[in-house]
């Protein structure tokens, strides 16, 4: 019997967690809830294990040009935050003139996740470290083995990944689905993220559009640099994109970005090095929202909006979104100094714009992974490696 594909699965939880909220029934809610909060504190646990595992191996086995990669992939990681951010300015100067009325008054909304059922317990799993401490620590560690050459803690962390790999595999992976489905039964349930999404419907659908048209730029970008496919390989991104949907985290979604990066055919110690990399590095969905959120908000309230103001924000974006958890709602909690500092938010419009943000947090988070994927593939070509697979063939099977 052939097994059910992650995709399927992910899918299936989706509309049973959808279903499970419409019923409206608080006990199976809760339940679900007080796995989601275990199964959240354990994902937030392995993150750092996760970075260190899969980074400093990556970066060891990459040798001596591990640096100039290192500095190569932020880079472009920074670069495309950027382009993403400016692009979204220019767009949405145009369209929310159309569809929104400039200085209407802004329906009060409250943080959603204030109307979310708790669980019936928790059990604290505090990190042994935060994420830019792993960072820094896979750093040193995996550049420390390229330069020494030796083997002892090459052959010790090769072992480590092994073993956060068969947590990956045997524990995270397989409730994953579990985990999206009660994500998604607490939000129908709570209703008041619908409601944000009806008032704020045609910016979310314009963001959307916006996180659809920069994948559709980076696979292209990277299909041509590879000679393969770029839809070819945008669909086999897909199951990363669907999980993060559901985890509304780029870190949590690591295990399937680089499954389906490898997928793709990208080299194992290019990928294994990329992807937890970006995961952190590389925010461009994530900056399509905060910048579309905040013009909308802005244009409504009859503020000022100039390109030097807004592409200040969000070269500061692209730095400060660094230091954001790998977590639901990560990103706007580490924008809120410059957005109100930058933006001239007051705690009104700032406790808005959280709502907002994490009322469609997923996708922004879908895209961020799904276009770790295409970085990978240009590193991947830029370090002197093929495609592992004959991506030419992805024309004929399509």
């Amino acid at each position: 019997m052939k097994k059910i594909g992650l995709l399927p699965k992910l899918i299936l939880a989706i509309i049973i967690g959808i279903g499970v909220g419409m019923l409206g029934m608080e006990v199976p809610i809760r339940l679900l809830a007080t796995f989601n909060g275990i199964f959240g504190n354990f994902l937030k646990f392995s993150i750092p294990l996760i970075i260190i595992g899969f980074v400093a191996p990556g970066i060891g086995d990459l040798g001596t040009g591990a640096g100039k990669l290192l500095g190569v992939t932020t880079a472009i990681a920074y670069i495309s935050t950027v382009l993403a951010g400016s692009f979204t300015y220019f767009v949405n100067t145009a369209v929310f003139k159309m569809i929104l009325k400039t200085g209407s008054m802004l329906e009060t909304a409250d943080n959603p996740e204030h109307a979310l059922l708790s669980g019936y317990l928790t059990i604290n799993m505090p990190p042994i470290m935060d994420v830019m401490t792993a960072l820094l620590m896979a750093f040193i560690l995996g550049i420390g083995i390229a330069i020494v050459k030796g083997h002892a803690i090459k052959d010790i962390m090769n072992e480590f990944q092994k073993v956060v790999e068969g947590i990956i595999r045997n524990i995270i992976i397989p409730f994953l689905p579990l985990h999206i489905a009660g994500i998604f039964a607490n939000m129908t349930y709570a209703g008041q993220v619908a409601t944000i999404l009806t008032v704020f419907s045609k910016v979310f659908a314009v963001i959307i559009l916006l996180h659809i048209t920069i994948l559709l730029i980076l696979y292209f970008i990277a299909g041509g640099m590879a000679g393969a496919n770029p839809i070819r390989l945008l669909k086999t991104m897909l199951p990363a994109y669907f999980t993060a949907i559901g985890t509304q985290s780029s870190a949590a979604t690591i295990p399937v970005t680089l499954n389906q990066t490898k997928e793709n055919g990208v080299n194992t110690g290019i990928a294994e090095f990329v992807v937890p990399l970006c995961a952190t590095i590389h925010l461009s969905g994530s900056t399509i929202t905060l910048v579309s959120c905040a013009m909308a908000i802005m244009m409504l309230n009859g503020m000022s909006i100039t390109f030097g103001t807004m592409f200040g924000f969000i070269l500061m974006l692209g730095v400060t979104m660094v230091a954001a958890p790998g977590v639901p709602g990560g990103a706007v909690m580490a924008a809120l100094g410059i957005i109100e500092t930058m933006l001239g938010f007051p705690p009104t419009l700032t406790s808005i714009m959280i709502a907002l943000y994490l009322a469609q947090d997923s996708f922004g988070t879908a895209c961020n992974v799904t276009g770790d994927g295409a970085i990978a593939i240009i590193v991947n070509k830029i370090a002197g490696f093929k495609l592992e697979k004959n991506s030419k063939e992805f024309f004929d099977n399509i």
